[in-house]
């Protein structure tokens, strides 16, 4: 298929990633790409008394990355969004302080704030006293702190906000971010960073009952295999700039692809049966004015659960046919992570729609819906891809889907151009 052809509909300019694969876009997409996974036991703490023992960890060293100041007054997931947020600025070479006042905003999602440091001051309440606890607890620890933050370390005045939620809340703020571009905010910083790896967050991602309780990294998560049994979290994401597309042309900024389209559908008493995934990947196809036939891959929400792994194939499978389009779950690699989950799965696919690559799904062995859906797995697979369709379902009955599509116009990319110098094309 064909790019697009440049439209009113918002565009991603930069793209800033932090996940246990990388710390920054070029080492995500090279080990996304040649199937390397960073799942792994777990080393923040002891998880020996834990009924699950591995997520997909990050390893910033944040007092080179963070300035020093913020140290004692930032969780490690808000450290995570600061780099992640600088770094898509700088992809998308804007400078926020040469920009006019109100002109650029910042909304996020997350999905329980920064559970770490939390844990850290009630311990030290519960030890000490509350003399010792952090004037920071105020807002360290606040499901928005990743906006506040990114907003007062670059001066960004514009619209500002955050969603509560997990996998589904990422794509939902984008959305948002994309909808206060059209409404005449030239450019926003939007996403999400989450995941604390902590005793006391670990507890309660535990406590859903989805965690996969296997201790062998390479068999944890399984999306979409017959011996699938829960998922594994992480922490990561990514922070995207998204701009009006007459402002990012004007200045000469290069877009990776065109937000076109987004819906977002809640299942209620009705539980997790297919009607709001449906409906929500439906509704961003309506927006988005594209056909099931045009979407070229599906980047895939993958539970590892399979009761909503067999939901989703489902569900695939009607709308687009069965196995008529590309599936894949690069997250299979870092876990699932929270409201970071969303955003960096569009990021993979505005990659893959500039590469011309579908990233694999790893370990998948036993293909349990091959019947129905045509999962990218054990190798990256060459492909002329236009459009993309990201898909993500949060706990408690949130599901959301986005549309991107490639731009067409914009300057030429390279094998030199590529994160890992390859051209798949």
């Amino acid at each position: 298929m064909t790019a697009r052809t440049r439209t009113n509909r918002p565009v991603v300019t930069g793209l800033g990633i932090v996940a246990p694969t990388g710390l920054d876009a070029g080492a995500y997409w090279a080990a996304t790409t040649h199937g390397r996974s960073g799942i792994a036991r777990i080393t923040r703490f002891d998880p020996s008394a834990y009924t699950a023992t591995v997520a997909g960890q990050t390893d910033l060293d944040a007092a080179s990355r963070v300035p020093n100041r913020l140290l004692p007054q930032t969780d490690p997931m808000t450290r995570l969004a600061l780099v992640a947020a600088e770094e898509a600025l700088a992809d998308a070479e804007v400078d926020p302080r040469a920009l006019p006042a109100f002109s650029a905003g910042v909304f996020t999602a997350a999905s329980a704030g920064g559970f770490d440091f939390g844990q850290r001051e009630l311990e030290a309440l519960w030890s000490k006293g509350g003399e010792y606890v952090s004037a920071y607890q105020s807002f360290a620890w606040f499901y928005p702190v990743n906006t506040g933050q990114i907003s007062i370390r670059h001066q960004l005045r514009g619209p500002g906000g955050a969603v509560v939620a997990d996998q589904a809340g990422g794509l939902d703020a984008v959305a948002k971010a994309s909808r206060t571009v059209q409404n005449g905010t030239p450019l926003m910083v939007t996403g999400g960073v989450d995941g604390s790896l902590c005793p006391w967050a670990w507890i309660c991602l535990i406590a859903s009952g989805r965690v996969s309780r296997e201790d062998r990294p390479e068999l944890a998560y399984l999306p979409f295999d017959a011996a699938a049994s829960g998922h594994v979290p992480g922490e990561g994401g990514a922070i995207l700039i998204v701009e009006d597309p007459v402002a990012a042309a004007d200045r000469g900024a290069r877009a990776y692809g065109e937000i076109s389209g987004h819906a977002s559908t809640f299942d209620g008493k009705a539980g997790p049966g297919g009607d709001g995934l449906r409906r929500a990947i439906l509704g961003a196809l309506d927006q988005a004015e594209a056909r099931p036939g045009e979407i070229d891959v599906v980047f895939a929400d993958a539970a590892g659960v399979p009761e909503l792994d067999a939901v989703e194939s489902a569900v695939l499978a009607e709308i687009f046919g069965r196995r008529a389009v590309p599936v894949t779950a690069p997250k299979s690699m870092v876990g699932r992570l929270l409201a970071g989950a969303g955003p960096l799965d569009l990021a993979a696919a505005l990659l893959s729609l500039r590469d011309g690559v579908i990233p694999p799904t790893v370990n998948v062995t036993q293909p349990a819906y091959a019947h129905a859906i045509d999962l990218v797995r054990e190798a990256p697979r060459a492909a002329d891809l236009a459009s993309a369709l990201v898909v993500a379902r949060g706990h408690g009955g949130f599901n959301s889907a986005m549309v991107l599509h490639a731009v067409g116009g914009g300057p030429e990319r390279t094998a030199s151009d590529s994160p890992n110098g390859r051209d798949y094309r």
